[in-house]
C-alpha cells in the first residue's frame, strides 16, 4: 500500500478501516465485522479503497455499501490481487495489480493467523500446511 500511495501524485488523505471477514480461518467467513466505531468523513469526497486481495466479494461489498452511506461523492476499488473466481457478492476492482488463481496466499503485508507477513515476496501456502495449522 505504501508503495502505491508514494506514486500517487494528488494530495490525498489516507484513512484506515479495520474489518475482518476471516477470523483465524484459511477462508472468508460469511460475516464481515467492522472494528472501528464511526468511519472516516466522507462525505463529498472521492474515495480510493485499497485493498489486498479481491477473493468472495464479502468484505469488499461490505466496505462499499458502508461508505456509500456516508454520501461520498465517488468510490473506486484498487486491489493488489485479484483471484479468478466466481464471487458470492458482485464487486469489481477498478484497478487490480495483478489475477492470480484461486489459491491462498501469503507475504509482503499478507498473512495465515498472523504468520507470514514479514516475508518480502508473495507466495502460495500449500494446502497440506493449511490443514497441519487450522
Amino acid at each position: 500500500m505504501a508503495d502505491l500511495l508514494r506514486r500517487i501524485p494528488l494530495p490525498l488523505q489516507f484513512d484506515c478501516l479495520s474489518v475482518v471477514s476471516y477470523h483465524g480461518q484459511a477462508q472468508s467467513s460469511s460475516e464481515v465485522i467492522f472494528r472501528q466505531v464511526g468511519l472516516p468523513d466522507v462525505a463529498h469526497r472521492h474515495i480510493l479503497i485499497l485493498d489486498d486481495i479481491l477473493n468472495s466479494g464479502r468484505t469488499l461489498a461490505a466496505i462499499r455499501e458502508k461508505l456509500e452511506t456516508a454520501n461520498p461523492r465517488s468510490i473506486r476499488i484498487c486491489v493488489l490481487l485479484s483471484k479468478k473466481k466466481e464471487r458470492s457478492r458482485q464487486v469489481d476492482a477498478d484497478y487490480v495489480g495483478f489475477e492470480i488463481e484461486d489459491e491462498f496466499v501469503i507475504g509482503d503485508g499478507l498473512d495465515f493467523m498472523e504468520q507470514y507477513r514479514n516475508l518480502p515476496y508473495i507466495g502460495v501456502l500449500r494446502r497440506e500446511l493449511i490443514a497441519q495449522l487450522t
